[in-house]
C-alpha cells in the first residue's frame, strides 16, 4: 500500500483544523459544560460546585421525572415509527417510478416545508386540529359527527401528529438516497427467477434499504427526544415531555444542575437505544451462513 505525502497530510490536518476546532468548542463545550454541571448543586442563584451524586438520584427517584420520560420515549417511537413508515412509499415512488429527469423536482418539492419557520408550521397544527379549526369543521359540514372532537389536541395525539409532519423530510431523504444505492439489476434477477413483487420487495428491497431506514428513524428519533417547543403549544398538560421539565428547571425553577442531570440521563438514554438499533441493523444485514 502506497504511503500518503507527508506534506499532503499536514495541508489536510491543516484544512481540518479550524473546523474541528470550531465544533469542539461549539459542541463538546457545551456538552462537556451540561456534564459539568449536573454534578453540582444549586440553592435558588447560589451555585455550589462541590461534587455531588443528588441530582442523579431525585432525577431517578422521582415519580414524575420518570413519567415524563417514559413518555417522551413512547411518543419519540411513535413518531418515529409514523413517520418511517409515511416516508418510505414516497422514497420509493420517486426512486422507482419516477423519470430521472423529474427526480430533482419531486425532492425539491419535497424540502418545502422548511422555507417555513419550525413554529408557523407547529401554529398551523394548531389551528388545523382546534376545536373550531380546520378538521372539526370539515367533519362537522360533512355531518360526520355532531360535535367537535376535543381528542385530537391538547394529548399526546397532537403532538405525535404535529412532529410528524414536520420530521417527514428528514427521514424521506435518507431512505431515497438508499433506494437509489440499489442495483436494479438484482431486483430483475430476482424477478426473473419467479419471486413476486411483494416477495422481491421483501428479500431484496428491503433489507438492502434497511440501512437508509435505520437513518431515517434515527434521525427522527433523536431530536424529538428533544423537542419542547410543540408538546408546549400543542400537548397540553398530558403531552407535555421530558425537555419542558428540562427547560422549566433551567429557566423557571433555578435548578440548573437538576436540568442538566435529567439532560445527561435523556442522552444516555438515546444513546443506549440508538446503539442497541446499530448493533441489530449490523447483525440482520451482516453475512449470514
Amino acid at each position: 500500500m502506497a504511503q500518503a505525502d507527508p506534506g499532503s497530510v499536514r495541508r489536510g490536518r491543516a484544512l481540518i483544523a479550524a473546523p474541528a476546532l470550531y465544533a469542539l468548542l461549539l459542541l463538546a463545550g457545551p456538552l462537556g459544560t451540561i456534564v459539568l454541571f449536573s454534578f453540582w448543586s444549586q440553592d435558588f442563584l447560589a451555585l455550589d460546585r462541590s461534587p455531588t451524586l443528588g441530582n442523579y438520584a431525585e432525577a431517578l427517584r422521582e415519580p414524575l421525572y420518570r413519567e415524563l420520560m417514559l413518555r417522551s420515549l413512547a411518543i419519540a417511537m411513535a413518531v418515529t415509527v409514523t413517520t418511517v413508515l409515511l416516508a418510505f412509499p414516497v422514497a420509493y415512488f420517486v426512486s422507482f417510478k419516477v423519470a430521472p429527469a423529474r427526480k430533482a423536482l419531486w425532492l425539491f418539492l419535497i424540502t418545502i416545508p422548511f422555507w417555513t419557520s419550525y413554529l408557523v408550521r407547529v401554529f398551523l397544527w394548531k389551528v388545523i386540529l382546534g376545536f373550531n379549526g380546520v378538521v372539526n369543521a370539515s367533519l362537522l359540514g360533512a355531518g360526520i359527527i355532531d360535535a367537535p372532537l376535543t381528542f385530537i389536541l391538547y394529548n399526546p395525539v397532537s403532538v405525535v401528529i404535529t412532529l410528524t409532519h414536520a420530521f417527514a423530510p428528514f427521514a424521506i431523504l435518507p431512505i431515497y438516497v438508499a433506494l437509489e444505492r440499489i442495483d436494479h439489476s438484482l431486483i430483475e434477477a430476482s424477478r426473473d427467477l419467479g419471486e413476486s413483487r411483494a416477495s422481491t420487495f421483501r428479500r431484496v428491497t428491503l433489507p438492502l434499504a434497511l440501512p437508509g431506514v435505520m437513518a431515517a428513524a434515527l434521525i427522527v428519533f433523536i431530536p424529538v427526544i428533544g423537542d419542547y417547543v410543540t408538546p408546549r403549544l400543542v400537548g397540553g398538560p398530558s403531552g407535555l415531555m421530558i425537555a419542558n421539565m428540562i427547560q422549566t428547571q433551567f429557566l423557571k425553577l433555578n435548578n440548573a444542575p437538576l436540568g442538566a442531570a435529567l439532560a445527561v440521563l435523556a442522552m444516555l438514554i438515546v444513546t443506549a437505544i440508538a446503539l442497541v438499533a446499530g448493533l441489530a441493523l449490523r447483525r440482520f444485514s451482516g453475512p449470514r451462513g
